[in-house]
């Protein structure tokens, strides 16, 4: 099961860094996705990485968010700039052994999920 850290506050046009911890094994094989949800919402995906490394963003995000892959910590990382009010959400981690790319944003693509780390943005 993924673990997701580094959620928290920060000021309008601040930056935060999550981590999310894949497996102690075989991390590499993963399809990992973020996904942000706000209560009574749809759960929304933002950004999702697979094995060789190739990347899809939501256009919410494209430009401000960067996922990248820590191999030697076995986390998938997503680096979040120029954060605007809207970007406030808890944020989950999820991971799939294989789905189909074209829909590597939509939930339904993941078996493994986190709990959650809260991202407050304060305008």
């Amino acid at each position: 099961q993924p673990v997701e850290s580094g959620g928290g506050s920060v000021q309008s046009g601040g930056s935060l860094r999550l981590s999310c911890k894949v497996s102690a094994y075989a991390a590499d094989s993963y399809f990992v996705a973020w996904f942000r949800q706000v209560a009574g919402e749809e759960r929304e995906g933002v950004a999702a990485i697979r094995p060789d490394d190739k990347i899809l963003y939501s256009e919410s995000v494209d430009g401000r968010f960067i996922i990248s892959r820590d191999s030697a910590k076995s986390t998938i990382d997503l680096q979040m700039d120029s954060l605007k009010a809207e970007d406030s959400a808890t944020y989950y981690c999820a991971a799939a052994i294989r789905l189909r790319w074209p829909q590597a944003l939509s939930q339904t693509e993941y078996s493994y999920w986190g709990q959650g780390t809260p991202v407050n943005v304060a305008s």
